[in-house]
């Protein structure tokens, strides 16, 4: 018997369509398997993938092993915060326990009035300064992106970002001459007086008023240049395509702007503004430090200047760690209600 006529015995007593059924039925099986693989981002983890992936797990190693060592190991120093630690009498585990008083110190009399205060002050500071530091970044990032000369648009890049590598004590130094008298080179004084805006000069740093936007200014003008970095980045990753067929419809510059490039980069912004949420209470320390004094002291202190002077200065270290545990714990809640409403908004969120 030839093979050809076994193929067709085998073709009239049923098993081939058999066998074609069943290799079809596999087919739906194995596109379902890759569906499902791809709808559960943890199945795509393999040993394969981690393998080949080596180098890059490597490299993170040394990140992880820092955050454990410097962020979550110092965190047994907050039983501090439930002891009367005196450092002169031993370790950790043989102070004074006390329970919750010394929360109950930092937020009830005359602590409580001043640290309230203090509160205030970071809050306005920090909001303040996410404001317009976010406005300034997203405007210079959309006229960058608008600057067709390259070696143009290089040069006033690097200008913007220089005051970035500058240590704030030197910031604080140059932010503390140029609000100064003309006499002292406060040259700010003097384009006011030049521009006839003001009459004579202005005591900017003895001035309460003035100490909130001296500390948003200072810093936007230090981290202006370095804060368009990301909104550049998200920019070069709208497709090109989008602003060709705008301009085929008779869009301009502006229409392409608002209409493109921001909803483009929105994001973007949303994630960086819910990760800025959980540093409203840590602003910056060394502005309200250097540029703060007697006259201006109840704008101008925030919490880790209070830690400072009522905490540390004073030996009240338990002070100082129930401040520190205020300002985590806070810093969670709003991180997490920022992801929230970013995704009751339907925006991108951290999780």
């Amino acid at each position: 018997m030839t093979d050809a006529t076994v193929s067709t015995l085998v073709t009239a007593t049923g098993p081939e369509p058999a066998l074609g059924a069943a290799s079809s039925s596999r087919a739906p099986n194995r596109k379902s398997r890759k569906k499902n693989a791809a709808k559960d981002p943890r199945r795509k983890i393999t040993w394969d993938r981690v393998w080949a992936q080596r180098a890059l797990l490597a490299m993170a190693v040394p990140l992880l092993l820092y955050q454990i060592l410097f962020k979550y190991v110092p965190a047994y120093g907050w039983a501090i915060a439930f002891q009367d630690y005196k450092p002169g009498r031993g370790s950790i585990w043989d102070q004074e326990w006390v329970g919750f008083e010394n929360f109950v110190n930092l937020f009830t009399g005359v602590n409580g009035e001043r640290f309230a205060r203090v509160v205030v002050n970071t809050l306005g500071q920090s909001i303040l300064t996410l404001i317009v530091g976010t406005l300034g970044a997203i405007i210079l990032a959309l006229l960058l992106n608008e600057v067709k000369n390259q070696p143009f648009k290089r040069i006033m890049q690097n200008i913007t970002y220089m005051p970035h590598f500058l240590s704030w004590v030197i910031v604080a130094s140059l932010a503390s001459v140029a609000l100064s008298l003309p006499s002292s080179g406060g040259f700010i004084n003097q384009a006011l007086m030049g521009l006839n805006i003001v009459d004579e000069p202005v005591l900017f740093l003895t001035e309460s008023n003035y100490f909130w936007g001296i500390v948003a200014g200072t810093n936007l003008w230090k981290e202006l240049g370095w804060n368009t970095i990301l909104y550049l980045a998200a920019i070069t990753a709208i497709d090109p395509t989008l602003y060709e067929a705008a301009e085929v419809d008779g869009a301009g510059r502006y229409r392409k702007m608002f209409n493109i490039t921001l909803p483009g980069i929105r994001p973007t912004i949303v994630v960086l503004l819910i990760i800025n949420s959980g540093w409203i209470l840590s602003t910056n320390f060394e502005l309200p430090y250097f540029l703060g004094n007697g006259l201006v002291s109840e704008r101008a202190e925030t919490i880790d200047v209070f830690v400072l002077r009522y905490g540390y200065e004073l030996g009240n270290y338990s002070l100082a760690v129930v401040a520190g545990i205020f300002k985590t714990i806070v810093a969670i809640i709003l991180v997490g209600s920022a992801n929230l409403a970013a995704k009751r908004l339907n925006q991108e969120s951290l999780v």
